[in-house]
């Protein structure tokens, strides 16, 4: 049997994804909120996303009550790992090391992150012995 592949998310469903992932089972109208603290986007326009985000299994829609609420059907760490993964291949012909000093470059990482940093490869380091 083939194993299930996590769908690809557009960018603007990814910006839907966003939202539910921070702020859970959402109605349409919370969700078309929050796109607009960013942009403009009309009702209608996050509806249909939502629809169409629930046809691609993406999303699941709790029919109950009056107004539907949506939650994400994928783990954003699944998300994270996909795209990452494909970002990996494209960008950087598979080299983690060109990624994450590209990452760093373009960054200023606070004092935490760079300790977590650290303590990931000592982690791996560890693994490895």
């Amino acid at each position: 049997m083939a194993k299930k592949q996590t769908p690809k998310p557009t960018d603007s469903e990814l910006e839907i994804l966003q939202i539910l992932w921070q702020n859970g089972a959402s109605t349409v109208k919370a969700v078309n909120e929050k796109l607009n603290e960013k942009k403009e986007t009309g009702y209608t326009t996050t509806l249909k996303m939502l629809q169409i985000m629930f046809e691609k299994n993406l999303v699941e829609r709790d029919e109950n009550e009056r107004s539907h609420v949506y939650k994400a059907l994928i783990k954003q760490n699944d998300i994270q790992k996909v795209l990452l993964d494909k970002l990996l291949e494209t960008a950087f012909s598979g080299s983690a090391t060109n990624l994450v000093m590209q990452a760093l470059g373009n960054s200023q990482p606070s004092k935490e992150e760079l300790k977590k940093i650290k303590e990931l490869l000592n982690q791996i380091e560890r693994d490895q012995r």
